[in-house]
């Protein structure tokens, strides 16, 4: 349990350690390109190209395996985006699109962007560009606008310790990198504020960690509630209230679970 008289971690040493959170030890069997990506973030589109942003055109062309691809426009007819254009994409070949079946490509201000409202071109292939250099970066939480995005690692983080409870309690959003605990410690003020119940709603397909984003929801709040009865002057029992939730949880599961293509132990609740 988190003190008061304690130092919490900096907004600085936190988005470290969650650029630094892999879990090594737990995890031996990552392969080279999963455990490689917590070295150093991956560079952007335009470090990639080695070009300048401002001196080319950029756009993302739909593509069936990857998704987009980013290039810049080679030759195009000013003025008549349905006309055929030359693009040459990241990979290095070129291709015939019309301009109107692409999509524009954010500024290199915009890379790995916590919020993606604030996306200057708010399109899918932004969006999901900014997940991957967010995800490649040991970043899986992404806010957009009042949702919070979170990527399934599929390994452990150590990003939801008690150091970390403590440096998302009474924090605005704006003070903290994105996370379940904002998320959380923010419900939990304005039901305080508001006198009235709260929801949280966790929702994604089979597999995307539900049940886990849920279990560190419940964990975040018995623990600051057990704070919280403690500075009022009664007796803090957060942990043992984290414990007996957390362990209710299996019980629950055990009855209401069922496989699914991408789980095999998916929660129904």
């Amino acid at each position: 349990m988190h003190r008061a008289s304690r130092q919490g971690p900096t907004v600085a040493s936190i988005r470290k350690a969650i650029q630094q959170g892999l879990d090594r030890p737990e995890s031996p069997a990552l392969s080279t390109s999963l455990s490689s990506r917590t070295a150093h973030a991956a560079p952007d589109l335009f470090e990639q190209a080695n070009v300048n942003f401002t001196e080319k055109r950029w756009v993302w062309v739909p593509d069936e395996k990857e998704g987009y691809i980013a290039g810049y426009v080679v030759d195009d007819t000013p003025g008549d985006d349905a006309a055929p254009a030359v693009v040459h994409l990241m990979t290095g070949r070129d291709v015939t699109v019309s301009l109107g079946d692409t999509e524009k490509v954010n500024p290199p201000k915009f890379e790995r962007v916590e919020d993606m409202a604030d996306l200057g071109y708010l399109n899918e292939a932004s969006v999901v560009h900014n997940l991957k250099q967010r995800y490649a970066a040991n970043m899986i939480y992404t806010y957009s606008g009042l949702f919070l995005v979170a990527v399934n690692p599929y390994y452990n983080l150590h990003i939801y310790g008690p150091d970390y409870v403590a440096a998302y309690k009474n924090k605005k959003r704006s003070e903290a990198p994105p996370h379940i605990f904002s998320i959380a410690d923010a419900a939990f003020h304005d039901m305080l504020h508001s006198k009235e119940n709260q929801s949280i709603l966790i929702t994604g397909e089979s597999g995307a960690g539900k049940t886990e984003n849920t279990k560190k929801v419940i964990q975040y709040l018995t623990a600051i509630a057990g704070d919280h009865k403690a500075a009022a002057g009664q007796a803090a029992s957060g942990s043992s209230l984290e414990q007996q939730v957390l362990c209710a949880n299996p019980i629950l599961e055990s009855f209401g679970n069922a496989q699914t293509i991408r789980n095999n132990n998916s929660s129904r609740f």
